[in-house]
């Protein structure tokens, strides 16, 4: 597991979230976020122990939940979208 620190948008930071790839981390993030597909929000998320920064444009969508769902979900679901745009770099 490899942890990520959300990044504000002044650079200060906030909140670990952890996953195998940036891209689980940065699903983590989306879910809880408010980014709609027509105005996706940019996720910054810093590799803990590196300067690598990841960038990712991220939203949510309201969508029915499975067929098959437990019985405590709820009848529809937020469903998170994200896409990586570059890596920048800490100088």
């Amino acid at each position: 597991m490899r942890n990520f620190i959300l990044r504000n948008e002044d650079d200060s930071e906030r909140g670990i979230f952890t996953g195998n790839q940036p891209r689980q981390a940065a699903l983590k993030v989306a879910n809880r976020g408010i980014g709609t597909k027509d105005a996706p929000v940019t996720i910054k998320l810093r590799e803990r122990g590196t300067k690598k920064v990841h960038v990712f444009l991220a939203w949510r969508v309201f969508v029915d939940a499975p067929a098959k769902r437990p019985g405590w979900l709820p009848a529809k679901i937020y469903k998170p979208f994200v896409k990586k745009e570059r890596i920048e770099t800490l100088a």
